[in-house]
Formats: C-alpha cells, structure tokens, sequence
C-alpha cells in the first residue's frame, strides 16, 4: 500500500478518490487510445463516483469498466443489483457511455458467466480498480477466509452473515432473508493485477476493518489486508473510519 489519506469529509474523500483514479485512466487513453478499470458499488462509493462523473476530461467512449461483483439470482431490475446501482449513478449520467462489462448475476449458469467474464477481463490490464472495505473487511465479496491462491478472475462465493448485515443495515433489503446466500465475485488475485487501486472507505462502522487491513497481519482472514502487497493501492478514508488506526 502506497499510502493513506485521510479527508475532512465525504465530500473531499470522494473528489480525492476520484481526482486519484482519473490520473491513471487519462494516461492510458492518451498512451494506449483506450483505459480498463473496475468500478465498485456500495454506500462508501457514492461520493466517489458522483465526483468521477464531474471529470469532464475523460473520454468515456475510450474506457471499458468492469465492476467486482454481483449477487448470484437477482436481476438488474432489482433496487439492490449492483448493474442497477452503476447505471443509475454512473453510466447513465455520462455524456460519451462507455464500454460495460457486467456480471449478469442472474445467468441461468453461473459457471458460464465466470467464465465468460474470465475471458473478457485477462484479454488487456486493468489501469485502475476503485473499490471499498466491507465491514468485515472483505474484498469485493471475498468474506474470510479469503482464498488468495486462486487464479480465477471471478468465482461463485458465500456470503457471511456480517456481510449480509451490513448490506441490510445499508437499506438494500427489507430483511435478512431477502439478502442473497451467494454472490459472483472478481477474485483477490484480479484485484491485485490493477495496475492502480483507489480505495474510498468513510464511516466509524469501518473502522475495525481499516485498522485490519492497514496494520493488521496479511491474512486471509482480513481479506483486505493482502493490499498493503499492492505497491500502487492509495486508501482514502474520513477521521472515523482512520479513527482506530496507531
């Protein structure tokens, strides 16, 4: 890990997150003619996306974007699809749309879909990955223990209870029980193939996991951990999420 940043508010985490991230997507555009990066979902990224969507000098029609994961059965149509949450508050609100790798997380068969996205994503780098922590400190939706020896670009994975709480306790569903079981998720070792990775992560409720993934041992069982590996990962956090950190 590269560094850490610490912001005054969400705002200013979000416009930081998004001014890191930009960095590298305009130098691919300009160097190569085009930018792959991976975009994530979720509370912690709303400020950060809605200022990317501000970033007027991007060419958008140049960028592919793939996004880490996906709830297994649930159609975009549903309030809590992740496709759903990127269209709304990202690729509907820009002027020249890019390229949308999603994971159809309702494919009749999920081991298709893997690999199908398997082989759209290894064809080309990723130039930047923004992503977020979960409260149990999971990586895309790789809940502990976290395989970090797997080579697959995506896999079919069971989500913990701590993770489902905190996707009820952000208001994606009405009950614990609407909460799926399983998830399509971009594995650890894609993440770590970005050549750049942007981490937005405000609120105390991430704390722990901040503290876990920053000056914790690398372990599977703080499965973001494995980014302080990463010589180009910059986490942006707020004063209570960095408020456990020594």
């Amino acid at each position: 890990m590269r560094a850490v940043q610490l912001c005054a508010t969400i705002d200013e985490l979000g416009t930081r997150a998004a001014a890191a991230g930009a960095a590298p997507n305009r130098a691919a555009i300009a160097a190569q003619g085009s930018a792959r990066i991976i975009l994530a979902t979720g509370a912690s990224q709303f400020a950060t996306l809605a200022a990317l969507v501000d970033t007027i000098d991007i060419d958008w029609s140049r960028v592919t974007i793939f996004h880490l994961d996906e709830y297994a059965g649930l159609s975009d149509v549903h309030p809590a699809s992740f496709r759903r949450y990127l269209r709304s508050r990202f690729l509907d609100l820009l002027p020249n749309p890019p390229r949308f790798i999603a994971v159809e997380g309702d494919a009749f068969d999920p081991q298709a879909e893997i690999a199908r996205l398997g082989e759209l994503i290894s064809q080309q780098p990723i130039d930047v990955c923004f992503a977020g922590i979960g409260e149990n400190c999971h990586l895309a939706f790789n809940d502990p223990p976290a395989d970090f020896e797997t080579e697959a670009s995506y896999l079919l994975v069971t989500l913990d209870e701590q993770c489902r709480r905190q996707q009820l306790g952000e208001g994606w569903f009405a009950t614990l029980e609407d909460v799926p079981r399983l998830a399509i998720s971009m594995g650890i070792r894609q993440i770590m193939r970005s050549r750049a990775i942007v981490l937005s992560v405000p609120d105390l409720r991430k704390a722990e996991a901040v503290l876990a993934a920053v000056q914790g041992p690398v372990s599977p069982n703080y499965p973001a951990s494995i980014l302080q590996q990463h010589p180009n990962t910059v986490l942006f956090v707020d004063a209570p999420a960095a408020s456990l950190l020594r």
